[in-house]
């Protein structure tokens, strides 16, 4: 199951035309825009102070980021609280953030919400993911996920891709909807489709095992390369073995060893075991058991349970470290009596420490 957090999002400045004094605010807008921040807080702050809900929108943003003057949370929602006051979605939205985060202010999940719940029922996307992600979290309302759905949903339809994406985790989970992999698949798709990594990577789960569509190691190796090309390391892993074992590609073990270590380098434990075992096997590189052995050591650290029994094996036979004997029974207990441990991994842990004996070392 994937866990979502709640997500931060960051404050845009404003370009709007303003109620009044559109020409002050255009010189705003000007000198911001060529990085005169004093300048334009110049022009804005008697607009603000005049009750200019984009003014004060404004000037919020330039507190918070520090920009013209001192960065000075506290004054930043002090000019936010003005606009949102007035009813303006973004200043509404962006207080519901500094109380989550407790910027400027104490930490307030009932307060975020609130706020949130102001500009998401304006239509304010952001404000409806974030709103969804409250209600899916439990946090500052009570834990709610067809509640969340129905914020998901509304952002998800104005093409917020953590939406669509967060849609798309629900329907697979069974969260607020019942369970429906093909109805994930369309949101994931949607998502992927705007460059979302963790999408892409799902979406070549689903096509490799035919979740919610048919099985197609084809198509699961496209977007598995969509992801992996922007360096999400479990695509990498996955496509990887996709190339090891010539599923929807030509076998290709120098290629499924680049990938592997791409994501291994990353700490990707499976892709360092299976680095490892290509080291130890002489496939796509030149046997070399030290190798195998500190990509397997990697794995090991990581409770990889396989990782620990090969490494264990390395130390009973010498090969790429010293014969250990009290190093290999460390390593085959460990993967014996890890939790997470496949029960063929188990048994052939088990039989490995009686053939040798390994509890007289």
């Amino acid at each position: 199951m994937i866990k979502i957090q709640t997500l931060l999002t960051t404050t845009v400045l404003l370009f709007g035309i303003s109620g009044s004094g559109v020409a002050d605010f255009k010189d705003g807008i000007d000198a911001y825009q060529k990085g005169e921040y004093k300048t334009a807080f110049n022009e804005w702050e008697p607009l603000a102070e005049q009750g200019d809900a984009t003014a004060q929108l404004n000037l919020g943003v330039m507190y918070r980021n520090g920009e013209g003057v001192l960065k000075d949370d506290k004054e930043a929602v002090k000019w936010y609280l003005k606009a949102a006051e007035q009813g303006h979605a973004s200043a509404q939205f962006i207080l519901g953030v500094m109380y989550r985060y407790g910027e400027g202010v104490l930490k307030d999940d009932k307060e975020a919400v609130k706020w949130y719940l102001k500009a998401a029922e304006q239509g304010h996307a952001k404000a409806q993911l974030n709103l969804g992600l409250m209600y899916r979290n439990g946090e500052g309302v009570l834990k709610d996920y067809k509640e969340a759905v129905k914020w998901f949903l509304k952002a998800a339809e104005q093409g917020d891709a953590s939406a669509q994406f967060i849609l798309g985790v629900m329907y697979r989970n069974g969260e607020g909807v019942l369970k429906d992999d093909k109805e994930a698949v369309k949101w994931f798709l949607k998502t992927a489709e705007q460059g979302y990594a963790s999408a892409q990577f799902i979406l070549g789960v689903m096509y490799r095992y035919g979740e919610g569509v048919l099985k197609d190691d084809k198509e699961a190796v496209k977007w598995f390369l969509k992801a992996a090309e922007q360096g999400y390391a479990t695509a990498q892993y996955n496509l990887g073995v996709m190339y090891a074992n010539g599923e929807g590609v030509l076998k290709d073990y120098k290629e499924a060893v680049r990938l592997y270590l791409k994501a291994a380098e990353q700490g990707d434990a499976k892709a360092q075991y299976n680095l490892g075992l290509m080291y130890d096997n002489g496939e796509g590189v030149l046997k070399d058991y030290k190798e195998a052995v500190r990509w397997y050591l990697k794995a090991a650290e990581q409770g990889d349970a396989s990782a620990q029994f090969n490494l264990g094996v390395m130390y009973h036979n010498g090969e790429g470290v010293l014969k250990d004997l009290s190093k290999a029974k460390y390593w085959i207990k460990k993967a014996y009596e890890n939790p997470d441990a496949s029960a063929d991994t188990i048994e052939i842990a088990e039989k490995f420490w009686n053939q040798f004996e390994l509890w007289k070392y």
